[in-house]
């Protein structure tokens, strides 16, 4: 039986939602969290049979790792170990062999680039040293609430003057490929950061990709591609150790069907078994923005501007493709390097990637697509029996065609494209599990026809334009009811900001300085949206 009063609803228990629940919990706020499936953790989930564990949505966690909001809940005293391969990442360049490869040493990596080309590895040096002289203030930029005016005033003072703060943005505004021509004079660079781009949605000649590119791979330098030692559950496990030593209440396998308002307020949840759970304080959404407009709250209350944008503006990051191999053998990749490797990208050259980019954004299924692949086994040896690997692939399929026959045709696309590049791969399949974009939204909601980022991260969705255009935060035009999963600022990856930010919205809000905080900003919303 539920509570009938508690001070906050946190709807959904993915991390954005966990980290809510810790953050409201740790302010000794009475805190109930409700989670539709009967396990927690939302895409942070795994399933073990017969000694096999399979990452069931998201798998490596770089973001996870370095993400002051996850670093600062100290998740290893809860259970959470991390687990990395040899090698972090392997970027397979052509069939015949050819590879570009991140090490743990940064010194090794540029050794690897300037053997191909002279002056890449130096490239990489002094890429890396920048990185890591404004790691701390350009996280926290990215990561708050916009504008990020503190840190990115302490930014301003690590990059030490008026110039050098505007070549940086102008730097985190171009385009991938042209980073890449800029930065590196050989294939492996561009490469590289190229494969990262394509972890999200932006178009590899569009502005700001290559910022996506440039920070995975500087991460993928600093912090691996790690995996949760057992599984990816043991993520969310450890962040509901943590939510219930904060005193939140969790609760499974109880839907939340209605989200009730009076008199422009959030007053109660209701579930699907017909309980109500009045809210004296706040409701936190970790849903898709859909999800929560267009289902949880009354139509009648939806803004026409809000419904408007929704309905004609809002839009999915791409479709995604997931094969889950059970496997005799390590897979035989021609590249020697990618043997060794937590994740490996499968798709060529930056130019190859471009094309494959463009393809997507046109609405064609790419001939040779770019595959995303986990090496599990390689990073965690407990994930599979001994002597054989359990590895994942994932790829992407243009907006608007999320079927099933197209995820089949692609899902070949890519078990062809595997064998290309490691002859034999076929021969070692022992089971072969594929999620389709339809499987990965019934298995967990908020993953709108199998989009793992919660929305587009391109420009035009980003900062003030996330979910719809609005203020860049987690408010909505209900006092008191918060937006906090990836559909919000700063957006898709494990990194818990989304739900951080939520919760400390929620915190300020209720506080004696909420009348001067909210009532603006939520008028100001109310008139944008109308």
């Amino acid at each position: 039986m539920l509570p009938r009063s508690v001070d906050a609803v946190v709807i959904g228990s993915g991390p954005n939602g966990l980290v809510s629940a810790i953050t409201l919990a740790d302010a000794g706020w009475d805190v109930l969290v409700l989670e539709a499936a009967d396990t927690f953790g939302g895409a942070v989930r795994s399933t073990e049979e017969g000694g096999w564990i399979s990452d069931r949505f998201s798998s490596n966690y770089p973001l996870g790792v370095a993400s002051p909001v996850i670093r600062a809940l100290e998740l290893e005293k809860y259970g959470l170990k991390w687990a990395n391969a040899p090698l972090p990442l392997v970027h397979l360049l052509d069939e015949d062999g050819a590879a570009a490869a991140i090490h743990p040493d940064p010194e090794d990596t540029a050794k690897s680039l300037g053997a191909e080309h002279p002056g890449d590895g130096d490239a990489w040096l002094r890429l890396y040293q920048q990185y890591v002289s404004v790691r701390e203030p350009l996280l926290n930029a990215l990561l708050t609430t916009w504008p990020p005016v503190g840190p990115g005033l302490k930014l301003a003072r690590k990059l030490g003057s008026v110039g050098e703060l505007l070549r940086f943005a102008r730097f985190m505004a171009m385009p991938m490929h042209r980073m890449g021509q800029e930065l590196f004079a050989g294939r492996q660079g561009p490469a590289i950061f190229a494969g990262n781009a394509l972890h999200a949605d932006a178009p590899l000649s569009g502005s700001v990709s290559g910022t996506m590119g440039w920070l995975l791979a500087m991460m993928a330098q600093d912090v691996g591609y790690p995996v949760a030692a057992g599984g990816s559950s043991a993520f969310s496990s450890a962040l509901v150790r943590r939510a219930e030593r904060a005193g939140a209440l969790l609760i499974p396998d109880t839907p939340v069907t209605r989200v009730e308002v009076s008199a422009g307020r959030v007053t109660a949840v209701q579930t699907a078994s017909g309980e109500t759970v009045s809210v004296a304080r706040a409701v936190i959404a970790d849903t898709s923005a859909p999800a929560l407009y267009g289902g949880l709250l009354p139509e009648a209350i939806i803004p026409a501007g809000l419904r408007r944008d929704l309905d004609e503006r809002f839009e999915w990051d791409y479709p995604t493709v997931k094969l889950n191999f059970r496997l005799s053998g390590p897979i035989p990749w021609k590249a020697a390097e990618a043997q060794l490797a937590g994740v490996v990208h499968l798709g060529g050259t930056a130019d190859d990637l471009v094309h494959v980019s463009a393809d997507l954004d046109t609405g064609r299924i790419p001939a040779q697509p770019f595959l995303l692949i986990g090496q599990t086994t390689k990073s965690d040896p407990s994930r599979s029996p001994e002597g054989t690997e359990a590895v994942w692939a994932y790829s992407h399929l243009p907006r608007g065609i999320a079927d099933d026959a197209a995820a089949e045709k692609l899902a070949g696309r890519m078990e062809r494209a595997i064998e290309r590049f490691a002859p034999g791969f076929a021969d070692l399949v022992i089971a072969r599990d594929l999620q389709r974009p339809s499987a990965l939204e019934s298995g967990n909601a908020a993953l709108g026809f199998g989009a793992l980022g919660g929305g587009t991260m391109q420009l035009h969705q980003q900062l003030i334009f996330r979910p719809t255009i609005g203020l860049g935060s987690a408010r909505t035009f209900v006092t008191g009811l918060y937006l906090g999963s990836s559909a919000i600022h700063p957006g898709g990856g494990v990194h818990g900001a989304c739900g951080h930010l939520a919760a400390r919205t929620a915190l300020r809000d209720a506080s004696l300085l909420g009348p001067v905080t909210r009532t603006l900003p939520t008028a100001a919303l109310r008139h944008l949206q109308r």
